[in-house]
């Protein structure tokens, strides 16, 4: 995470980080780094639990427990959420929308987690467009490839003079 927020800085790019509940409480200066530098953390459940199809208390449970290591850390409620593996039913849907959340789904997913970066070069250089909504993971399944990703993206980017917003004012 460090070396993506470093690399980040560099190319001048804003992001919103899914977090798990459970990694903020664990890393809580790690989350406190990736505000200070101005990105924003959204909820991704506590646990990284796919709620599709899940009772109502169970979905309650996993969004109020990312609630709660979120409001510890910034004395706010976060604005967005994103449900993992983007499945979500309506359940779910009426549960984050109650909770006044704006849902941020993806219209570019990298594959990154594949770990291959000729996979993601030939998901950036086909499906890339303006207002791109691309998804990428911090974790150890894209460890190898995250930083050269994050490079490829802003050179195809550049490329076809697309910028990169600031993930509050796109998402209006």
């Amino acid at each position: 995470t460090e070396s993506i927020l470093k690399l980040l800085s560099q190319l001048k790019i804003k992001s919103i980080f899914f977090c798990v509940g459970n990694n903020i409480k664990n890393e809580n200066s790690l989350a406190k780094e990736i505000l200070s530098e101005g990105h924003e953390i959204g909820n991704h459940t506590f646990n990284h639990q796919t709620l599709w199809f899940s009772n109502k208390n169970k979905i309650k449970e996993e969004i109020e427990l990312f609630e709660k290591e979120y409001f510890n850390l910034t004395k706010n409620k976060s604005k967005y959420f994103r449900p993992v593996k983007g499945r979500i039913d309506f359940n779910l849907y009426k549960n984050v929308i109650q909770k006044d959340y704006k849902l941020v789904m993806w219209s570019l997913l990298t594959l990154d987690y594949k770990n291959d970066l000729n996979i993601v070069k030939f998901a950036v250089t086909n499906f890339l467009k303006m207002n791109s909504i691309i998804v990428l993971h911090d974790s150890l399944k894209s460890k190898d490839v995250i930083l050269d990703s994050i490079k490829f993206i802003s050179e195809r980017a550049e490329e076809k003079n697309y910028e990169f917003g600031v993930p509050a004012e796109c998402l209006k």
